[in-house]
């Protein structure tokens, strides 16, 4: 079977408390899209989760964007000393259970959900030696896990593998070099694997629905980052489209490639996108 390997764009962030100043945002390490390149083997690799990109100094913990976290007191004791990046997960298809107890006051919600742990950034050495680090120091809860990490050997390993994630619902797959060493920004030796791709648009315009959809949402007219604008009609919801994005809103789609025209092929809504 073919593969195909397509680029795409992070898609989670929340907010449930004021934010720090930009000066403040967590420096995290950002994938980049994969390379073909470099050898399988190289890498280590595990599940990309659909969850929410977490940053622990050790003493708090905020969101990507620099939003702090409130955790019930419970969970808060299981955090180490030590900074950790990792994501807050609570299993496939179930981003909606994490995105509604970060803005819940009680506890309920949080049962299920885990802070994933894939590095920890203020460790020197290589991304090998780090993740040695996480296995003899992350304290192993309920709450805080170390995300398994696996290395191959061949780019058709890496194929079957992906195809067994997606098909048990899963998004994709991450690859961090092995030699690597933590840095911030977008870098090319972490690296994301999906079948799709994705990314996000503001939210232009709202287009009236015809037929079955009279008096509804027919579609969004959305612009992305470099001005580029389309229609973007699939994926809702009878809900949503009764209720959609407000004007102005970012939301992220998934796509298969670009028209001649440049746009998006195959548009589908996936979600609204929490801002601060």
């Amino acid at each position: 079977m073919r593969t195909l390997y397509l680029s795409l764009c992070c898609t989670t962030m929340l907010v449930t408390v004021p934010a720090f100043g930009l000066e403040t945002l967590p420096q995290l390490q950002l994938a980049q899209s994969y390379q073909q390149q470099e050898a399988v083997s190289d890498f280590w690799i595990s599940e990309k989760l659909d969850g929410v990109r977490i940053f622990w100094d050790g003493k708090q913990l905020r969101s990507r964007s620099g939003q702090w976290i409130k955790l019930p007191d419970s969970l808060l004791k299981q955090l180490p000393a030590f900074a950790l990046d990792g994501e807050l997960w609570a299993g496939r298809g179930r981003f909606q259970q994490v995105m509604q107890a970060l803005q819940s006051s009680g506890t309920e919600l949080w049962q299920g959900i885990r802070i994933m742990v894939f590095d920890a950034p203020q460790q020197p050495g290589t991304f090998t030696e780090r993740l040695q680090f996480l296995k003899q120091q992350l304290p192993d809860t309920a709450f805080v896990q170390l995300l398994p990490q696996q290395q191959l050997q061949t780019k058709a390993q890496l194929d079957e593998l992906l195809q067994q994630v997606v098909a048990q619902g899963g998004e994709g797959l991450m690859l961090h070099h092995a030699k690597a060493l933590y840095q911030s920004g977008r870098v090319s030796h972490l690296q994301k694997l999906k079948l799709v791709e994705d990314a996000e648009a503001r939210v232009v315009a709202h287009l009236p629905g015809k037929g079955q959809f009279s008096g509804m949402l027919g579609a969004l007219l959305v612009e992305l980052p470099d001005g580029r604008r389309f229609k973007l009609g699939s994926g809702f919801t009878v809900e949503e489209r009764k209720k959609p994005p407000e004007i102005g809103r970012l939301v992220t789609f998934q796509y298969q490639g670009l028209t001649h025209k440049g746009t998006p092929r195959f548009a589908v809504f996936v979600r609204e996108r929490s801002e601060p």
